[in-house]
């Protein structure tokens, strides 16, 4: 195949984005790993900043993840039902109440966190606790898991597999989670890396809602980057990254494969039974 130079330039171009991306994120990871950042590589590696921001910032690191996960315990017992009672409505209020969700996507998330201190601010208790901010996490990922568990719903035959799951006797709970369950797996599973990766990197809600004992990564970052030198700074976000990246990756694998499968062709039903036969 004859490449032009249309592709070329398309390629050169694609690689410089690339680059204009990428160089400052590996060159901020470098600096977290060297003696001295002025100095570069020939000051020599050390992991010595990175044990200096996990002795500083371990509790923000544990924050965190206790509040990923709690998040994503909410969204999972919250987000997958209503994605479904969404999937199953023909009421137009259903389909008022899906819009309405997504408003805490299209509102910042300094706006969230606002209403929220408005609101709950004088509940001294709820304010100074780590579930202050567990509700704002929530509230900012909870319609990125409905969508994506809504969008596999709208995929299949739900109907379908209702009534051919009834007529077998299941009841409802029965039928939720043996049926409908394993159906949308691949929506649950991206939503659930969604709710993850947004929850850790989530900076602007958590910086309003945060206390001094109640810091997450991100908030840690922007006081490292005031307060601290390069290498400390530099360090907390390597560790940052290695924290995102994983969920990120994950998170394209899943979408990925759940397309690639959406996409397949079914294999035929006489097929198998004709299998079955020869046995």
């Amino acid at each position: 195949m004859k490449r032009t130079l249309s592709y070329y330039l398309q390629l050169s171009f694609t690689l410089l984005i690339c680059a204009f991306m990428l160089v400052p994120v590996l060159m901020s990871m470098t600096a977290g790993l060297t003696n001295n950042y002025f100095q570069g590589l020939s000051s020599g590696l050390t992991l010595r900043w990175v044990e200096e921001v996990m002795a500083l910032y371990s509790d923000t690191l544990w924050l965190t993840l206790k509040l990923a996960l709690a998040t994503l315990l909410v969204n999972l017992i919250a987000g997958v039902p209503a994605a479904y009672f969404l999937a199953c409505s023909t009421s137009r209020w259903a389909r008022v109440f899906e819009e309405l969700i997504l408003l805490p996507v299209a509102i910042p998330g300094l706006a969230i966190a606002l209403a929220l201190i408005i609101v709950y601010g004088g509940v001294q208790d709820l304010r100074t606790s780590w579930l202050f901010i567990l509700i704002g996490h929530v509230l900012y990922t909870l319609p990125f898991m409905v969508r994506a568990v809504l969008a596999v719903l709208h995929s299949i035959d739900l109907k379908l597999l209702e009534e051919g799951a009834a007529s077998l006797g299941a009841g409802f709970l029965r039928r939720f989670f043996d049926v409908i369950i394993p159906n949308c797996k691949g929506g649950i599973i991206s939503g659930a890396l969604m709710t993850l990766t947004l929850s850790v990197a989530e900076f602007n809600l958590t910086w309003m809602l945060h206390t001094p004992m109640t810091k997450t990564l991100p908030v840690g970052l922007a006081d490292s980057y005031a307060s601290m030198r390069l290498e400390i700074s530099s360090a907390y976000t390597l560790i940052f990254l290695v924290l995102l990246l994983p969920l990120m990756i994950g998170t394209q694998w899943v979408g990925a494969n759940t397309q690639k499968k959406q996409l397949s062709p079914s294999k035929p039903r006489h097929a198998s039974l004709g299998k079955n036969d020869e046995h």
